[in-house]
């Protein structure tokens, strides 16, 4: 019988080591650019600016913004739909 680690939880994993601001010009720069205005943005506001379909927006959101370039994002549901905007401190 193989011993089994005991799951790390996700807060207590380190952060990676390839943290890195975005390119400038990319289309995860013009997110990133979006996503820090004091209103916030949308999904469908982020699709329609760089070209990418609306799950395209919300894996970026949820994996590439946080793994590769090490900033958050926190989302809260407002009348046109939920709004993101980066999280205090997300960024390096």
């Amino acid at each position: 019988m193989k011993a089994t680690k005991p799951a790390t939880p996700a807060a207590a994993q380190p952060e990676p080591a390839t943290s890195r601001p975005p390119r400038e010009g990319t289309k995860a720069a013009q997110v990133v650019e979006m996503l820090g205005k004091t209103e916030g943005v949308t999904v469908s506001q982020i699709s329609e600016a760089t070209g990418w379909l609306p799950h395209s927006v919300r894996g970026f959101l949820a994996g590439a913004l946080k793994k590769t370039h090490g900033m958050a994002a926190v989302s809260e549901a407002a009348e046109g739909g939920r709004v993101y905007r980066l999280a205090a401190g997300g960024s390096q």
